[in-house]
């Protein structure tokens, strides 16, 4: 659900910088080592699952009702990328008037 800020409705904005803030909260938040204890309650963590369910079913709402597909997945920087880089040099040039596909070598 990718818009132009300007064209934003303002409960949109404002859901948009409630997750963010819910977000930096939880990274701040979680202690580096999972053998150490939250600092958070587990009621609070679970009013802050519960307002990022409601932020996103709203999204979602929002988006229907402008019309806008909601397709958009999460990207992780450990995930595999799906297309690589090649470089240049490693191109082989294919000689002048052979065509591609008939590789006789």
């Amino acid at each position: 659900m990718t818009q132009e800020p300007g064209k934003l409705s303002k409960e949109h904005q404002i859901l948009i910088v409630m997750r963010q803030v819910l977000a930096r909260i939880v990274r701040e938040t979680t202690p580096e080592h999972r053998g150490l204890r939250h600092p958070l309650s587990e009621g609070c963590i679970d009013d802050i699952k519960k307002c990022f369910q409601l932020i996103a079913a709203r999204e979602q709402e929002l988006a229907q009702e402008a019309g806008i597909e909601m397709n958009e997945r999460p990207v992780f920087r450990d995930q595999p990328r799906k297309a690589a880089v090649v470089p240049l040099e490693s191109v082989k040039r294919r000689p002048q008037g052979t065509e591609p596909g008939n590789d006789d070598t």
